[in-house]
């Protein structure tokens, strides 16, 4: 009688602070428990690269475009630091309707002689025809078995609506997907994904540009497959900084964003 009592002169009078004490310790609970799931990073400093890599991630690589001037394929092939060496080298093909890179062709073949796999981007305009645009792709690149899927390079909106954007990207998409057999991959960052990619393209390969994370929660683990992660890196035989990525998915699963 005396506990039951007792019980209830503590639950009177200090009850909604036992209640909200039980559900903050249920929420760190959760926490502690879901970070503790989440793989480490393993970010390591590599000389040869002048940055930290994720070394959690097996398969390292880097983008280059005409902003590198002419690259010295040969020296970058030699390169290996701390146990890492580049296996993948995205490379710019076209710009909107007419444009081409002007290094594309000597980079596109450099790429192959060096050994690395390659991937071809087209920098996507909202305000240009996306059927031009793909034509204009698809144009300049022939790919071949193990090459990467085309990938479309989707960072400015122009000012143009919401439907613009999202109707113009999978007219892009799906007409090269239809020419090369192999769904495209999409490239952007964290907030045009959240705003015009994610619930309405999510079918596609992501390719994802975050520089501040220190993590991959926030994007989808199902078709998340390649992290640019730093854009200051350095590579011997190319000139200026170089934008680094590492492909996240198991090693395994390459294959599915590739050229059969």
């Amino acid at each position: 009688m005396r506990i039951r009592v007792l019980l209830r002169i503590v639950l009177e009078r200090y009850g909604l602070w036992l209640v909200g004490g039980l559900l903050l310790l249920l929420t760190i609970i959760t926490v502690v428990r879901k970070v503790r799931r989440e793989p480490e990073m393993d970010w390591k400093p590599v000389s040869a690269f002048g940055i930290q890599l994720p070394m959690r991630y097996t398969i390292h690589g880097i983008d280059v475009s005409r902003h590198n001037d002419r690259i010295n394929w040969e020296r970058v092939r030699q390169v290996e630091s701390d146990g890492v060496r580049l296996q993948f080298v995205f490379i710019k093909a076209t710009e909107g309707a007419t444009l081409s890179d002007r290094h594309f062709e000597r980079n596109w073949d450099g790429a192959l002689k060096a050994n690395l796999r390659r991937g071809a981007y087209h920098f996507y305009h909202p305000t240009r025809d996306p059927l031009k645009q793909a034509t204009n792709f698809i144009r300049r690149v022939e790919l071949q078995s193990g090459d990467f899927a085309p990938v479309v390079d989707f960072e400015v909106v122009n000012r143009q609506s919401d439907s613009t954007i999202i109707n113009g990207l999978r007219l892009w998409l799906e007409t090269v997907e239809e020419h090369y057999h192999v769904r495209p991959i999409i490239y952007t960052n964290g907030n045009l994904y959240k705003r015009y990619i994610k619930g309405n393209l999510d079918e596609y390969p992501l390719w994802i540009a975050d520089y501040s994370a220190a993590h991959l929660r926030t994007y989808p683990g199902d078709n998340l497959y390649l992290w640019q992660h730093n854009d200051a890196g350095a590579v011997r035989g190319i000139r200026g900084s170089v934008d680094f990525n590492a492909f996240v998915m198991d090693e395994d699963e390459l294959s599915t964003i590739c050229m059969p």
